[in-house]
């Protein structure tokens, strides 16, 4: 017999953003890591390099939110954002803009301590 799943209500959770030069992935998680809600600018219908627009990033971030609030009474938040591309600062705003509470924005770029040798210089 299948159990029917009950919503449960977090109230508090952390938001991560994660921006590529080609997508912007929104992951909103309880205050444990357990995900929540996902979304990624793909699951929106955009495709190609429409995907890594910041109007892209904003309709993920917003529509990540929006089902959040309505499924788990999401309300207050830490934003952790990781990466460099262009739908960042436009997530940010849409967080921002939104009802969430936000504690804190934490940046977790990972930035590399003179790691690998970076590859060969091209000549064309």
């Amino acid at each position: 017999m299948i159990k029917k799943q009950t919503n449960k209500t977090v109230i508090k959770g952390k938001i991560y953003i994660t921006s590529t030069f080609n997508n912007t992935l929104v992951t909103i998680t309880d205050e444990i890591g357990n995900p929540l809600v996902v979304g990624s600018t793909g699951m929106h219908g955009f495709s190609g390099t429409r995907k890594s627009t910041p109007y892209a990033a904003t309709v993920t971030t917003e529509s990540a939110i929006k089902k959040a609030e309505e499924k788990y009474q999401f309300q207050v938040a830490d934003v952790l954002v990781k990466g460099i591309g262009p739908g960042r600062e436009a997530s940010l705003r849409a967080v921002k803009s939104s009802r969430i509470d936000i504690n804190r924005i934490i940046d977790i770029t990972p930035v590399p301590h003179n790691g690998v040798r970076p590859p060969k210089i091209r000549r064309v």
